[in-house]
């Protein structure tokens, strides 16, 4: 808890002196207003009881207070601009380590994730989150100047009279600590329906073509409504704690005014204070029901402001399983040479295990394919080399390296990867190749166009390599999709490639043009090959066979047909009809 705490507060410190000068000007505006009052019991006190009222005096007061409200002006002024930059900024902050952390986390995080909701807390959460840095520290400066303020000054005007006042407080605050509770839970329950909201539109938008085309969208809908009632009742719920605590407060505060103007006419009647007086201390009921409205909005924006931070903390407090080790180096002129010793895979302690008992080497330049049936860890096996899972029992090694003592931006940075789903990016096709070398020229991306035989249909597009492929290339067919993604590892230039499925989703048309792409790319690279059509991998200077006991079989594709086991069974089921 401490370290949150401590988290909390180090967000002002670039902010300092903005801080300050926002507190400085808040302070001022709560002084201003504790004297006002004084100034019109001034003028009904003592400058109208007078026999020959002096004009000039009331004159002098009335500039003065003049004076005092062009300063308001300003103050408030400067707390409303300022003060609100400075929320902006630290939610500038935390939404960049938020993110910057988001890049850390592991496959086996997001695995386990939704995106809305991940959406949700680097936007929804870190709004309410900035309202409370901002108003905050100037909510609490003003109400307490305000209330103790008052309690002084109305207490030398007359000490019985605001004892009275200030003996119900104590009711109001206790009313108020025990609301607070239940709008923090409500309010917890808000964002979580947000995220969950956030996590089904995103969900729906991504398939739209996918609901379409099974004319889905009544039911898309019927789930949207669902998590939109469940928001709903959320929200009806945290209404009903407001209207509670706000009623209940208001409550409070008209009770006050009520003694107030009772208490006040019986001490008029006994003598004991005059008109005057009376109407200062109905002056100064707006000097302490101010801090309590203030105080509502404090309770409420830090019940949502801390329940967003909870949520901000929650993400930053999981800890990266796989990150760089002190020990860990750059790998630099890597051959290729890649050796699996007895690795087995689990994606957690209460799972079975994926992948076990794996010995592979592989030479530096060799090209494998891997097959096996659906769930014997083709794909696992691949992704454990750049480390996006980590080994659960024995290592890999690069080159004889162990990958674990390999930073892992170098380790990465040697391993290109072309899956069967093609991730572009919004944009043009030029900042979608150049994203596989960010430094890279203009002609060093046509140049990966032209080997991953892209350039032709890039140049009869409109605008050439500048066009627009819309969200997730759908501007695109899939063949000249995995021809840009081709290109894209062209451009990185990597000692080690995966391709994971890549041409099984195209025709067969395309399927022939990128998988003469994939043969040029493979020269000269240790790479892996994961397919489901047993005919793009014949070529392939050794076919390891999986199955959940781990390798069975390895060898040629003349060797493996004449075992006549696991792979001429599966090559088999393909070809002889």
């Amino acid at each position: 808890m401490s370290n949150r705490f401590k988290k909390f507060f180090s967000f002002y410190k670039p902010y300092k002196k903005l801080l300050f000068a926002d507190l400085g000007c808040s302070m001022i505006v709560a002084l201003i207003s504790l004297i006002l009052p004084l100034c019109i019991r001034y003028i009904t006190n003592d400058v109208l009881s007078m026999t020959d009222i002096d004009h000039s005096a009331i004159y002098q007061v009335g500039l003065f207070m003049i004076g005092l409200v062009l300063i308001e002006v300003a103050c408030n002024f400067f707390v409303t601009y300022k003060g609100h930059l400075m929320g902006v900024y630290m939610e500038h902050d935390m939404r960049n380590e938020l993110f910057a952390h988001y890049q850390k986390l592991s496959f086996s995080f997001y695995d386990e994730q939704k995106t809305g909701i991940l959406m949700s807390r680097l936007t929804h959460d870190l709004f309410t989150l900035a309202e409370l840095y901002h108003h905050g520290p100037e909510d609490i400066i003003i109400s307490i100047i305000k209330f103790f303020g008052a309690f002084i000054i109305l207490f030398q005007i007359n000490a019985v009279l605001t004892l009275l006042v200030f003996a119900i407080l104590p009711f109001m605050f206790i009313f108020a600590y025990f609301c607070n509770k239940q709008m923090r839970i409500a309010f917890r329950l808000n964002k979580k329906r947000v995220g969950e909201i956030n996590a089904r539109i995103e969900d729906n938008l991504s398939g739209i073509r996918v609901v379409k085309s099974f004319a889905s969208e009544d039911i898309e809908i019927d789930k949207f409504e669902y998590e939109n009632n469940n928001y709903v009742l959320s929200k009806k719920i945290s209404y009903k704690a407001m209207a509670i605590f706000h009623s209940g407060l208001g409550a409070f505060i008209t009770m006050i005014t009520i003694v107030v103007i009772v208490a006040g006419s019986l001490f008029i009647s006994g003598g004991v204070i005059i008109i005057g007086d009376l109407l200062t201390f109905l002056l100064y009921i707006n000097n302490l029901t101010d801090p309590v409205k203030k105080l509502i909005n404090f309770t409420e924006s830090f019940q949502q402001g801390m329940t967003g931070f909870d949520r901000f903390m929650d993400i930053l407090e999981i800890k990266p399983d796989i990150k760089d080790s002190i020990e860990s180096k750059d790998i630099l002129n890597v051959k290729g040479k890649v050796e699996f010793n007895n690795v087995g895979f689990r994606y957690n302690e209460k799972s079975d295990y994926v992948l076990k008992n794996i010995d592979l080497k592989v030479d530096a330049g060799e090209y494998i394919a891997i097959v096996g049936s659906s769930g014997a860890g083709k794909t696992t096996i691949c992704s454990l080399i750049p480390r996006f899972y980590e080994v659960s029992d024995g290592s890999i090694k690069i080159d004889g390296v162990d990958i674990k003592d390999i930073k892992l931006k170098s380790l990465r940075s040697n391993i290109g990867i072309v899956q069967q789903d093609v991730y572009l990016f919004a944009g043009s096709i030029m900042e979608n190749i150049g994203y596989g070398k960010l430094s890279a020229t203009t002609q060093e991306i046509v140049e990966a166009a032209k080997k991953a035989n892209a350039y032709d249909f890039i140049m009869a597009l409109p605008d050439g390599f500048d066009t627009d492929i819309g969200q997730r290339g759908v501007k695109l067919s899939g063949g000249q999709k995995q021809r840009l993604s081709i290109a894209r590892v062209f451009l990185k230039n990597p000692a080690i490639l995966i391709f994971d499925e890549a041409t099984s989703a195209l025709d067969n048309e395309s399927e022939k043009v990128v998988q003469d792409s994939l043969e040029s790319l493979a020269k000269n690279r240790t790479t892996f090959v994961i397919a489901h059509r047993l005919s793009t991998i014949k070529n392939a200077q050794r076919i390891i066979v999986l199955s959940e006991d781990g390798i069975i079989e390895q060898g040629s594709h003349s060797q493996l047909i004449g075992n006549n086991s696991t792979y001429a069974k599966l090559y088999n089921m393909q070809f002889i009809d």
